[in-house]
């Protein structure tokens, strides 16, 4: 281990091999950092946080701090951290409110500068989130989603996994997997096509998932009707199940689909996406 004399590391927490720690950062209360992990300057990681293998978290980093909930009364609750995950410069991540919660980041994870994870959030596996994105408790986000910039995520929303929400979006409902969303309010604008070909889906696949998006939000103004028609018209498939079991468990409704005319000139532009 390669740890500085100016940190301050609770006689409590445990570190494994490998782990580096720059000066002036503060360590709390049974923290456990895997091996090979590097804490930059000034980063701070509160008690009972758990860090994983192989992890980067940089300079004014807040860790693991209290709920700011304010049904917050104390106690022992928790953020789990998985292993390669990135926190850039002055992310700040809060633990559950309750003792029986936690706060979960997944393995591979990168989390840019100025991000903000609030009490109770899951992120999944290989989630992206860019500069400034602030996400209220409880939020719920499918691995490989990526969010862009300057987006606000309201407390409870669910975010499918593959899923690709534009910057400086304003997330008040919950986003299917495997789409794009983006506009004031919240729309539907596609799918997911350049990230889901780069994480090698088929073009057979893409399509599959056009098909029923476009069933979904552009030839129907009514999502019970969309999915009725789609148990009764479409063979059953993984995508498909996958794609109507996130619908159907739904806590918030769903994001809006294409809300213009055919006369439209954008309708060209969603019969193609």
């Amino acid at each position: 281990m390669n740890i500085s004399k100016y940190a301050i590391i609770h006689p409590e927490a445990r570190l494994g091999e490998g782990v580096q720690i720059e000066p002036f950062v503060t360590i709390g209360k049974e923290v456990e950092i895997g091996a090979n992990t590097w804490i930059k300057s000034h980063a701070h990681i509160h008690s009972i946080t758990q860090i994983g293998a192989d992890c980067k978290i940089f300079q004014g980093a807040i860790v693991g701090e209290d709920s700011q909930d304010l049904k917050y009364k104390g106690g022992a609750t928790r953020l789990v951290i998985g292993d390669n995950v990135t926190i850039r410069e002055y992310c700040t991540i809060n633990r559950s409110t309750s003792e029986d919660g936690v706060t979960t980041i997944g393995d591979g994870c990168l989390l840019m500068a100025y991000v903000h994870i609030a009490h109770d959030c899951r992120l999944e596996d290989h989630v992206i989130v860019a500069n400034a994105v602030n996400i209220a408790g409880h939020v719920h986000i499918g691995s490989y989603a990526t969010i862009g910039g300057m987006t606000a995520v309201q407390q409870y929303i669910v975010i499918g996994r593959h899923a690709y929400v534009s910057g400086g979006t304003l997330i008040r409902k919950d986003v299917p997997p495997y789409v794009k969303a983006a506009r004031e309010p919240v729309t539907y604008i596609g799918v997911n096509k350049i990230g889901l070909q780069r994480r090698g889906f088929s073009e057979t696949s893409i399509v599959e998932l056009q098909n029923l998006y476009r069933s979904i939000f552009v030839h129907s103004k009514n999502i019970s009707v969309a999915m009725s028609n789609l148990e009764r018209e479409t063979i059953a498939s993984p995508l498909r199940n996958e794609v109507m079991a996130f619908i159907k468990k739904s806590p918030n409704g769903l994001i809006r689909g294409f809300m213009g005319s055919v006369d439209d000139p954008r309708y060209d532009d969603y019969k193609s996406t």
